[in-house]
Order: C-alpha cells, then structure tokens, then sequence
C-alpha cells in the first residue's frame, strides 16, 4: 500500500514544482518585459505627458498672424502642485508663429533647476513637465527661461527671456 500512495504523489510533486517554476518564469517575463522595454506614455489633445510633440495649445488667440513681430513667450501667473508629485503641470512650448527654437529651463529664484528641455520647434510643446526633484510644501518664486536658437543645424543662439511665476506646493 505505501508503494501506490508514493507513486499517487510523485506526480503531484511534480505538477507542483512545474506550476512553480512557470509562475516564476511568468513573472520574471513580466519584470524584464516592464523595465527594459520603454512604455508609450499616455497622450491626450493638449500634449503627451512629460515629452514634447506637436500639436501644443498655447492659448494664444490666432497666434498665426501676430499684432507685433517678433518672438512670442508664453507666460504665466502661477501653478499648483502637490509636495510629493515630480510632475508639474505647467504649458511649456513654443507658439507657431514663432520662427526660431527654444530651449527651455524650469528653475527656482535659488537657481536650482527642475526641467531642461530638448529643442522645442515651434507648435511643439508639453503640458505635463517632468521634475529632477520633489518640492516641499511652501510657496516659491519660479521661472521658465527660454534661449531661443536658429534653426539650422548651428543652433545659433539669438535671445532669450525669463518667464517668471509663483509656484504653491501644496
């Protein structure tokens, strides 16, 4: 009798086992598969989330056909953001009519820096900006710095100017 009990649970043993090292294999799959390979962020009307891409809203009424010439900066008056968020959401971009590129640094009054963009061409912006740091909770004097570029191939720099607001971190 102990012979047909054994070989009755030799087989579960290894339906086990097998049920074991697939689940492993299933979640390891799982933690290559989320870490190494990049994710499509997720996009809506107004920009992609923490990338630039085209079709930015600046607000701007038929910005195409600009009252003055020039360079047009976006502006702004304040943002909110929780303290433990490291996303800000903040309209970053470069209007239309615009013809040269801009580079655009997030900072505080202190100098310390929260964003750098990539070359920002115009009608290209983000909404949703990604922060090298969480802030605490206080009220802060930040700004976007915008230097504007050719563009050519040089990126020979033109102007730049500071778009100045106040950032309440709640």
């Amino acid at each position: 009798m102990d012979n047909t009990s054994k070989s009755k649970k030799k087989p579960l043993l290894i339906i086990i086992v097998t049920l074991l090292i697939v689940g492993a294999l299933a979640v390891g799959g799982y933690f290559v598969y989320q870490n190494f390979f990049p994710q499509e962020q997720p996009t809506d009307s107004k920009g992609v989330v923490g990338k630039i891409s085209d079709g930015w809203e600046t607000g701007i009424e038929d910005e195409t056909k600009p009252k003055k010439t020039g360079i047009q900066i976006p502006g702004y008056s304040s943002a909110v953001m929780k303290s433990s968020d490291k996303t800000l959401t903040l309209s970053i971009g470069n209007p239309k009519a615009n013809k040269c590129g801009f580079y655009a640094t997030l900072k505080l009054e202190d100098g310390t820096v929260l964003y750098k963009s990539q070359l920002i061409k115009p009608g290209y912006g983000l909404t949703e900006v990604p922060l090298n740091k969480t802030l605490e909770k206080g009220n802060y004097t930040a700004m976007v710095v915008y230097k504007c570029v050719t563009l050519d191939k040089e990126h020979t720099p033109l102007n730049s100017a500071e778009s100045e607001f106040k950032l309440f971190v709640k």
